[in-house]
């Protein structure tokens, strides 16, 4: 009998077994028929369900995929506390329970349009680029399911889908701003705010510093950044004063901070390594401090490259610095340049007046 009645309930409930496993549940339906063809549909799904997991060695759930694919890779990355965050929100809107192969382009689109609706802590509306982050998310759980071996039979149409970022802005410390923060800086945030823009580094490579990757003898520093990628800074003699005085603080971690009060098993007055999520903060509270505005932690970055820039005319080497895959993310600064074209262009002028200027006559003796 496919569907049958439960005195404790008003719906039709579905009960089958496929290859020794049980399916049950409530069609929510209160007509046999109606019930009938949920039934059906329920079926079909569990025998979608068995194949796939059977050929993929694994659920199908987003739930179990988003913890596979956290368990092993995405708790590994670099920016791993946002995917979780990410993740959370996938799961949220669409199910737990829906299988990965039953999301549509329909689905994405309604993400997208519930994300964009989403404020900060602040008030306003989050970014395109934190919407396209949440769709990316979901769509590297169906790039992982690919290598499990599962197929799709379609896929959502994940470039229709993105929302059009602007370009980024390259923004550039001056030097009052500089010294506002200066003067209203916590001694114990100090270095790790000097290191961040003398190396133009992201935040989580900085905060993650360990002394096993700080070599003084070689003056150099040798880390994993974004992507695994393999990245270096030499210990310059400014780098240097900045890490030399750290040592003993913790005998792992570079960067700590002297806890204010007790809590959370902290006692006021030691030293712990700094936090992604505390380092934020603070960078919020200094701002707010020193009256910088439109300056965000990772135009650190971008002051650094910036002026590196215009110190060596040499976009290759900026490229270099900044661990750039393609130069065409570099020349975001080339407009450090400008100057240097205006005067190449001003020569040209001068040079062309000159030869264009007439012959003055000589006198006859």
């Amino acid at each position: 009998m496919p569907v049958r009645r439960d005195p404790r309930s008003p719906f039709w409930q579905y009960r089958f077994q496929i290859r020794s496993r049980k399916f049950f549940g409530s069609t929510k339906k209160t007509n046999k028929r109606e019930a009938e063809k949920v039934e059906a549909v329920e079926r079909e799904r569990a025998r979608a369900l068995i194949a796939q997991a059977e050929h993929a060695r694994t659920s199908l759930k987003l739930d179990d995929v988003a913890g596979r694919y956290w368990t092993e890779h995405a708790q590994h990355l670099a920016g791993a506390s946002d995917t979780w965050t990410y993740l959370g929100f996938v799961l949220d809107f669409l199910g737990k329970d829906k299988l990965v192969t039953e999301v549509t382009d329909d689905d994405v689109a309604k993400l997208v349009a519930a994300r964009r609706s989403h404020r900060r802590k602040d008030g306003s509306l989050i970014s395109p680029w934190t919407v396209n982050h949440t769709v990316t998310t979901l769509r590297k759980l169906f790039t992982r399911c690919k290598l499990w071996g599962v197929r799709f039979d379609r896929e959502p149409k994940w470039s229709k889908r993105l929302l059009k970022v602007p370009a980024e802005r390259v923004r550039e410390l001056f030097d009052d701003e500089a010294d506002k923060l200066d003067a209203v800086m916590r001694d114990d945030y100090a270095p790790f705010f000097a290191f961040a823009q003398m190396t133009g580094w992201r935040l989580n490579e900085c905060v993650t510093l360990r002394w096993s990757e700080v070599y003084f003898g070689t003056r150099q520093i040798v880390k994993l950044g974004k992507g695994d990628k393999r990245i270096t800074r030499t210990i310059t003699k400014a780098i240097r004063e900045i890490l030399w005085p750290l040592q003993g603080h913790h005998p792992e971690f570079v960067f700590t901070y002297v806890c204010e009060r007790s809590e959370h098993s902290r006692v006021k007055g030691e030293r712990y390594p700094l936090t992604y999520s505390g380092v934020q903060t603070e960078w919020q509270r200094l701002r707010k401090r020193s009256g910088v505005v439109g300056f965000r932690f990772h135009d650190y970055r971008h002051n650094f490259a910036t002026k590196l820039l215009r110190h060596s005319r040499n976009l290759r080497l900026v490229q270099k610095a900044l661990g750039h895959a393609s130069i065409k993310t570099t020349e975001r600064y080339a407009h450090v340049l400008d100057s240097e074209v205006a005067q190449a262009m001003e020569s040209m002028e001068s040079a062309a007046k000159l030869r264009n200027k007439p012959a003055k006559r000589l006198k006859a003796v």
